[in-house]
């Protein structure tokens, strides 16, 4: 039984397994440490990067669903040189790949953010969160606008040398292959989605928004179909990996996603539900996958039977 994931195409990118995590749910790697063996996963995708640190948004950042989340966390993180110098050195970078997310509010940044991340050895992968408000063009979102996101694309590419540029898609669009298509002919070596939904929640009693922000990121397994759905889209439109991730919480999710063409998964929510949830279902997925005497992956890849 292999469950062994090569990417197609010029990434390079090889994992043990489809299981990673998922950015701004697994924090640098160092801390789930304790939980699990970091090196049994696929895969550690670390929490959005920025140039400078950021404090992020007001509390409280973060509020229960039915089935879910919704976080309004604002991209806290300590900076990418201090990411560099006191995290990165503490992964195990030569035993999986560690994927950094980064995030920018306009190209030129972007490229300025991947430059110096690409430089380091121990990053396998950019992943870029193109969900974020491009601050030369009145705020609108670069995953909203296909030429936006196409123009992020460009200007991480030329900036990444040899490291693979994943493009995470935002689910917030009227056709989220309109940009998976666009961020491809950019020069994109893989795509994940989805990125969370935009949602919502208020207190009756209070009278005041669940969180500080007002408006969140809805995540967990109440997003599961329409990430599946968008997925399902993305792989039938472009020719390059997609990484499928939003609302796992099961072995059988995982095989949900990659029968649909998915090549591996990010795991998020669950990870705040049981901090060993990542390393318990690189376990769960071996068992489901003898039990259904699925021998390699690659063969049920995308094998849906319409």
């Amino acid at each position: 039984m292999s469950t062994n994931v090569t990417l197609p195409g010029s990434t390079g990118l090889q994992f043990k397994n489809p299981i990673l995590t998922a950015s701004g749910t697994f924090g640098y790697g160092v801390e789930f440490a304790p939980y699990g063996d970091l090196t049994t996963l696929g895969g550690i995708v670390v929490k959005g990067l920025s140039l400078e640190p950021r404090a992020g948004n007001p509390m409280p950042r973060i509020a229960e669903t039915p089935c879910g989340m919704l976080n309004a966390v604002g991209l806290q993180n300590s900076g990418v040189e201090n990411f560099i110098t006191e995290k990165l050195p503490k992964l195990p970078t030569e035993q999986l790949p560690v994927i950094a997310n980064i995030y920018a509010c306009d190209p030129a940044e972007f490229g300025e953010l991947t430059a110096v991340l690409a430089a380091e050895e121990g990053i396998a992968a950019i992943e870029v969160n193109i969900s974020c408000p491009n601050v030369q063009e009145g705020g609108i979102l670069f995953g909203q606008d296909p030429q936006q996101a196409a123009r992020v694309t460009e200007a991480v590419k030329k900036a990444a040398g040899v490291k693979p540029v994943i493009i995470k898609l935002s689910p917030n669009v009227t056709d989220i292959t309109t940009i998976a298509k666009a961020v491809e002919g950019a020069g994109a070596n893989v795509i994940s989605c989805i990125n969370t939904l935009s949602g919502m929640g208020v207190d009756i009693r209070k009278r005041k928004p669940l969180i500080a922000n007002v408006i969140g990121g809805l995540s967990g397994p109440a997003i599961k179909p329409v990430a599946l759905r968008c997925t399902y889209q993305v792989c039938k439109a472009v020719s390059i990996p997609v990484i499928g991730m939003g609302g796992i919480a099961s072995a059988e999710d995982v095989l949900e996603f990659i029968l649909v063409g998915a090549h591996a998964v990010q795991v998020g929510t669950a990870n705040f539900l049981r901090p060993d949830f990542s390393f318990r279902l690189v376990k769960e997925l071996e068992e489901l996958m003898e039990q259904m005497n699925i021998t390699d992956l690659e063969e049920y890849r995308g094998s849906l039977q319409l």
